[in-house]
């Protein structure tokens, strides 16, 4: 994952340290749960607090073990060699990668659930500052009748409220460890252990594991970022039809010292817009991959090992990423309601065309014959007079969806 697109907090969270941090207080855990059934000499497990992590010591272990946890134990019963008889016992590394892996998701979608209440603030407050801007809505690009451009962003709204739903239902679904040994069958560790290890890291037991836990929970979540990225792009392709030239109702905020174009000076680009629908093709295409992750040969095989480095990073990341910075270029948008008043009255009234057909079959001229007059009446050139008061609908769409 490059710098230009990550986050602090989601740095964070994916730091080796964060990682590292969680390795050591499993195995802490561990340890703990042997000796409350006598299996390990009591307060062992205290001499966790005193190891020390060091990454570029762990790295040149591994430089010769080739296994990453291998060396990260190595490491440990270096500083602390009266571990060494009682660490990672009974337990294969997937128990504790996995695990961990389950803590760092939980901890990336909740920072994410995050990005999305502020998004859906941003969209609840500029869909009331413009509730009553009134503007032509579009089918196929063309005129339709009128709507407010508040209408417009609570489109959006109700559509991140179903998002920040599936998040955390998929946030549930991921929150699993396990700690059953190589072929999950608890051979040579108590399921008291893994009952013990998970109660306290607040995690659910995963009904049944081979080596790994199954990764059709990680391709559920990893879906939904992809349709966070659909949702993202639709309101991005929005405000990137609204701001063309020829349009021009919507612009991004523009920063003093802000250049357009290195070539044409008076460019106003909407390149946040652009930027997020072009991560939105790179969500979607990791859910590919980790679609791909869940056929793996028996009870486990390491194809999915190289996938993950990277998709859980980049994923998570870029979503967190273009979540916040939409989030900023709603909150700075410019509406140009002049423009949009504009446009209503150049369009001649046109949109008061279902109105008509609609008074004239009431008035019981057939539907045909009333569609032919309107049609010839608009072709023509003729303006169209107003048949209905297109605000009265605002209120009810309000109150349904933010009450």
């Amino acid at each position: 994952m490059i710098e230009r697109y990550l986050t602090e907090e989601m740095n964070r969270i994916w730091s080796d340290t964060n990682k590292f941090k969680k390795w050591l207080l499993i195995e802490s855990l561990a340890v703990k749960a042997l000796e409350s059934i006598n299996q390990a000499p009591k307060d062992l497990h205290l001499a966790f607090n005193s190891v020390v992590i060091i990454k570029e010591e762990i790295l040149k272990i591994e430089e010769t073990t080739k296994h990453d946890f291998i060396a990260f134990i190595e490491h440990i019963t270096n500083q602390q060699p009266d571990l060494a008889s009682f660490i990672h016992k009974g337990m294969t590394s997937s128990d504790v990668l996995d695990t961990a892996t389950a803590l760092i998701l939980r901890e990336a979608g909740n920072q994410i659930i995050d990005r999305i209440d502020k998004l859906l603030y941003a969209l609840k407050s500029k869909a009331i500052e413009h509730k009553y801007t009134k503007m032509l809505g579009r089918s196929h690009g063309m005129y339709g009748e009128p709507i407010t451009f508040g209408l417009v962003l609570t489109t959006f709204y109700s559509e991140w409220v179903r998002n920040r739903e599936r998040l955390v239902r998929a946030i549930e679904n991921i929150s699993y460890g396990k700690i059953s040994g190589p072929m999950g069958n608890y051979t040579n560790i108590s399921p008291y252990v893994e009952e013990y290890i998970l109660g306290e890291l607040g995690l659910n037991i995963e009904p049944i594991s081979t080596q790994i836990i199954p990764r059709d929970r990680h391709a559920e979540f990893f879906m939904i970022l992809g349709l966070l990225g659909s949702s993202l792009e639709r309101l991005g392709v929005e405000i990137r039809n609204l701001q063309q030239s020829s349009v021009n109702e919507l612009s991004e905020g523009f920063s003093k010292g802000q250049k357009g174009s290195s070539a044409m000076p008076h460019k106003k680009n909407p390149i946040g817009s652009e930027n997020i629908c072009g991560i939105a093709r790179l969500l979607r295409g990791y859910v590919m991959p980790v679609l791909e992750n869940v056929p793996l040969w028996y009870e486990r095989d390491m194809s999915h090992s190289s996938v993950e480095r990277v998709v859980f990073i980049d994923s998570t990341g870029l979503c967190d990423y273009a979540i916040k910075r939409m989030t900023s270029i709603v909150s700075n948008l410019e509406v140009h309601k002049d423009v949009m008043e504009q446009h209503i009255k150049d369009s001649k009234g046109v949109y008061n065309s279902q109105s008509m057909l609609v008074g004239l079959m009431g008035a019981m001229m057939s539907r045909d014959k009333a569609y032919e007059l309107i049609q010839r009446k608009v072709f023509g050139g003729e303006v169209l007079p107003d048949q209905k008061d297109y605000m009265e609908y605002v209120e009810h769409i309000y109150t349904r969806v933010y009450s």
